[in-house]
């Protein structure tokens, strides 16, 4: 049996979104989210239809990865159910039962997602979906290991999650390797290779042993959808690398400490198609259907074409305090946070007046390997 790594499990209670429903949670502060995953919902339901054509099943049992709390996490049971209610109408064939498991790890806002599934229920029945037909569980846990029993999962399901690695990338490097990036928590245009190899390296480690657990977890012909962060050929500064320039001008300033910098990296990677490609094809496991990118602009956050640079700015800001505060919070103490994200919303004014923000994101369907 394994040591219990009581380490592990404390980065795992803060490693999650703000929670609740209030003005800084982030199910208030998710559209960007949202928006990406309409975006794949082409791939879904193409990877669902095909499942679903060729493997007819009385109980359809589907997991969805880091799923977060908020709209977002029914967004998705809502369409799987609207999906395989449709192929099932043109096939001829009855509705399966539903069975979902939500995953995230143990820090997760799980109660905020079970205290509104009532009002989702009763919308599934208003859209004519028979009553007791879904069933919706908690899985909490780390993704980048077993979560399920084997061969009993049909389809998983990841969105905006698996950027995020199992651990500070640079916990393996020497003290004088570290220091190659003093000042700074991310990859950086002034890092050297040897702080982007570790993390391709973490990234590398972590998505094969995803990939492992998974192909273990799922029935023969199982599929799986991924959507995360990822480098285009065009480059561009990231939401991190900004975190990370912000924090280094207020240790500058004697607002942080340095020997808190010091131990801090943002525990996120974005990977190239080739690093995504490269890792799939060692592993073994799954066939590789699709492999798309998107790119969404930053000010694509808000819903109106007139709003100022500063009001997408702000709402910038938003998104990434729901996303990072807990993490910084953990490591920096709560009193710096609004300042950060004072500076960042500036941060973003500034940028976008001299280029254009944007994120590019993969959209994968896999297949696993009979």
């Amino acid at each position: 049996m394994d040591s219990f790594d009581a380490s592990s499990m404390k980065r795992d209670e803060f490693l999650h979104m703000n929670s609740g429903d209030g003005e800084r949670s982030y199910a208030r502060n998710s559209t960007i989210q949202r928006k990406i995953m309409l975006k794949a919902n082409f791939v879904l339901e193409e990877t669902i239809k095909t499942l679903y054509r060729d493997h007819s099943l009385e109980c359809l049992k589907v997991a969805d990865l880091g799923c977060s709390a908020g709209p977002n996490t029914l967004l998705f049971i809502s369409n799987i159910v609207d999906i395989v209610n449709t192929t099932c109408t043109h096939l001829n064939r009855e509705p399966p039962t539903f069975q979902f498991y939500l995953n995230d790890l143990f820090g997760n806002d799980f109660n905020t997602i079970f205290k509104s599934l009532s009002d989702f229920y009763k919308r599934l029945e208003e859209q004519g979906h028979k009553l007791g037909s879904c069933f919706i569980n908690a899985t909490p846990g780390s993704f980048y290991g077993r979560l399920f029993p084997c061969n009993s999962i049909n389809f998983f399901h990841s969105a905006n999650s698996l950027h995020w690695l199992s651990q500070d990338p640079l916990l393996e490097l020497t003290s004088e390797e570290k220091s190659l990036n003093k000042g700074n928590c991310y990859i950086v245009s002034t890092s050297p290779p040897t702080i982007y190899n570790a993390y391709v390296k973490q990234f590398q480690k972590d998505f094969e042993l995803f990939l492992k657990s998974r192909s273990e977890e799922l029935v023969s012909g199982g599929a799986m959808v991924l959507v995360f962060l990822g480098k285009s050929n065009t480059p561009r500064i990231t939401g991190w690398e900004i975190i990370s320039l912000i924090l280094n001008d207020m240790f500058l300033e004697g607002l942080i400490e340095e020997a808190k910098l010091d131990s801090f990296n943002i525990p996120v990677f974005e990977p190239t198609i080739e690093e995504i490609r490269h890792v799939i094809k060692e592993e073994g496991s799954f066939y590789l259907q699709r492999l798309e990118l998107c790119t969404i602009p930053w000010n694509e956050c808000t819903n109106e074409d007139n709003d100022t640079n500063n009001i997408r700015a702000k709402v910038m800001a938003k998104h990434a305090r729901a996303i990072m505060e807990p993490l910084l919070s953990a490591n920096f103490g709560g009193q710096v946070i609004s300042e950060v994200f004072v500076r960042y919303q500036k941060k973003i004014v500034q940028l976008m007046e001299v280029e254009k923000l944007e994120s590019s994101t993969f959209i994968i369907s896999m297949t696993k390997i009979a």
